[in-house]
């Protein structure tokens, strides 16, 4: 059974602009209820903490079902105009994961480094990173990204690893820019928690 939630917005900002993301959990036995998702929540938390945008979100929470995923992502970006849509599961090497396909599906622009500097990230902690098979996608001005499953794992990608030696770069500090580059919002990223990359002529001036 799939099951979508009504968008919910935080309070706007005048200083930020809106930004519309979709959260796709993808899980056989969360979307029955056999047990509770905690991929959505582990997504919204860091979102919410790494960027100032007032943030709508639309969630999905649905089984590993490649027909079925494609149709949520085609939803998100094409009906629902998201800006970002993350997904979470279903992106190991297992017959029923199938997230990387339905996501390829869809796409207009493959954007491999995603992907591969995910794997790197992972394989500082297990050599079965490399069983890992998350991509990236733009659709549309939509950009799609495949994410782990585990909520450590999520922010782990999605943060890096400043502390390491030498320090390793997480995935959403290129997410910014590449979403400037495809027509979306002007993304404001919290410092301390992750310092988006934009070329010195990009870089907008703060307000206020």
């Amino acid at each position: 059974m799939s099951e979508a939630t009504a968008a919910q917005a935080m309070p706007e900002s005048p200083d930020h602009e809106p930004v519309k993301i979709g959260l796709v959990s993808v899980s056989d036995r969360a979307s029955a209820g056999v047990y509770q998702d905690k991929g959505i929540p582990a997504l919204q938390d860091w979102l919410s903490r790494a960027l100032k945008n007032p943030i709508t979100w639309d969630t999905r929470l649905i089984p590993d079902e490649q027909d079925g995923i494609s149709a949520a992502l085609c939803d998100l970006v094409d009906v629902a105009c998201c800006d970002l849509v993350l997904t979470t599961g279903g992106t190991g090497p297992a017959l029923r994961d199938v997230t990387p396909e339905a996501t390829l599906a869809v796409a207009h622009k493959v954007m491999s480094g995603f992907g591969e500097q995910m794997r790197q990230i992972s394989l500082r902690f297990v050599p079965t990173a490399i069983l890992s098979r998350q991509v990236a996608v733009i659709r549309g001005k939509a950009l799609i990204i495949n994410l782990p499953g585990q909520p450590k794992s999520i922010a782990e990608t999605l943060q890096g690893l400043p502390d390491a030696q030498p320090p390793v770069h997480g995935i959403f500090a290129a997410v910014p820019y590449c979403i400037d580059l495809i027509g979306g919002p002007y993304l404001d990223c919290d410092g301390p928690l992750c310092k988006a990359f934009r070329p010195k002529s990009a870089v907008r001036p703060a307000k206020g």
